[in-house]
């Protein structure tokens, strides 16, 4: 009989009495995990450090749990965590040589506790005003998605042609204490900085945002980034991934003992271009947001707009080396 993967989107339940990742009803209240890994909430002090949620209200970063079987958390997610925490502690030549898989499942379980989360307190809200919580069918189509993708975890999943995700990974000069750590849902960017690496990843993009700034990422092969270049990385992927048009549809084979994904082709029947045209203010307003911790402004970042502030490349389009950034003081 072909594997029956588990969508919690078709009826949009959430229910903490239901396991997350395989559906099945849960024996107690008990059988949950923590979202944000425990190693990491008391390595940096994040246990009861604000979290904003989308409707600005705000948690702590260890008020998001998953409801989890027992079972499961032992066999899958505990393993799991352990591989990323012995990679992420070891620093970034570790985490470089994690396999993408292990990494995009680290990710996309969090990303998705995250949604999880923000999804229980949606419906709890309409529910105070007798509405019926909808999400958009275009977010319901990627999440669904995503949680498929998530559930290799517990099945074999193989994914034939391109991979459904860009993931790099760059060395990154942070303090030691440092931990950097941002999401955008709705485009399922996710970026983390910590330790001496830093990760960009745009979950659900077929490969098409490493394409897009393929000239940019062959200039910073294999160099150390200082901080305000990696945010300025950051801030590049994460608006291009905003900018980014196509819904990713895939071909989906469950068998008995697999299921198969396999990407359909982004250009589908559109001559339209992958990606809306770059707007300089609006990637400044992001780039600004990425940046700061360092104090500088819109006007600042804009202010030719023909040319941007750019840490990571001089006036020559080239890359500029750790030793000559100059930041304000």
């Amino acid at each position: 009989m072909a594997i029956l993967p588990y969508n919690p989107f078709k009826k949009l339940n959430f229910s903490k009495d239901i396991c997350f990742l395989s559906g099945d009803k849960l024996n107690s209240a008990e059988e949950e995990i923590s979202v944000f890994p425990l190693w990491i909430m008391q390595h940096y002090g994040l246990e009861n450090k604000p979290f904003k949620l989308l409707d600005e209200s705000t948690a702590t970063y260890k008020d998001f749990k998953l409801p989890c079987q027992f079972s499961l958390a032992e066999q899958t997610i505990g393993p799991l965590e352990e591989e990323v925490k012995t990679a992420f502690l070891a620093g970034y030549q570790q985490v470089k040589n994690l396999p993408e898989i292990r990494l995009f499942q680290w990710m996309a379980k969090l990303i998705y506790g995250i949604l999880f989360n923000e999804i229980r307190i949606g419906i709890r809200q309409q529910q105070t005003l007798g509405e019926e919580f909808i999400l958009s069918q275009s977010l319901v189509h990627k999440f669904s998605n995503l949680h498929l993708m998530l559930q290799s975890l517990i099945y074999k999943v193989v994914f034939e042609g391109n991979l459904p995700w860009t993931i790099k990974v760059f060395e990154v000069k942070n303090g030691t204490d440092s931990f950097n750590y941002r999401d955008e849902i709705n485009t399922l960017s996710f970026s983390l900085g910590m330790r001496d690496f830093g990760i960009i990843a745009c979950l659900q993009d077929n490969g098409a945002n490493a394409i897009y700034h393929k000239d940019l990422l062959e200039k910073i092969k294999n160099e150390a980034l200082h901080p305000v270049q990696y945010e300025e990385l950051c801030a590049r992927f994460f608006y291009s991934n905003y900018l980014f048009n196509r819904l990713p549809e895939y071909t989906i084979l469950p068998t008995d003992e697999s299921i198969y994904i396999e990407p359909m082709p982004l250009m589908g029947v559109s001559n339209k271009p992958l990606f809306d045209i770059w707007q300089t203010k609006t990637y400044g307003q992001v780039l600004e947001n990425f940046w700061k911790p360092w104090g500088l402004t819109l006007f600042e970042i804009i202010k030719d707009p023909e040319n941007p502030m750019s840490y990571l490349l001089d006036e020559n389009q080239q890359f500029k080396s750790f030793e000559s950034i100059d930041l304000p003081s």
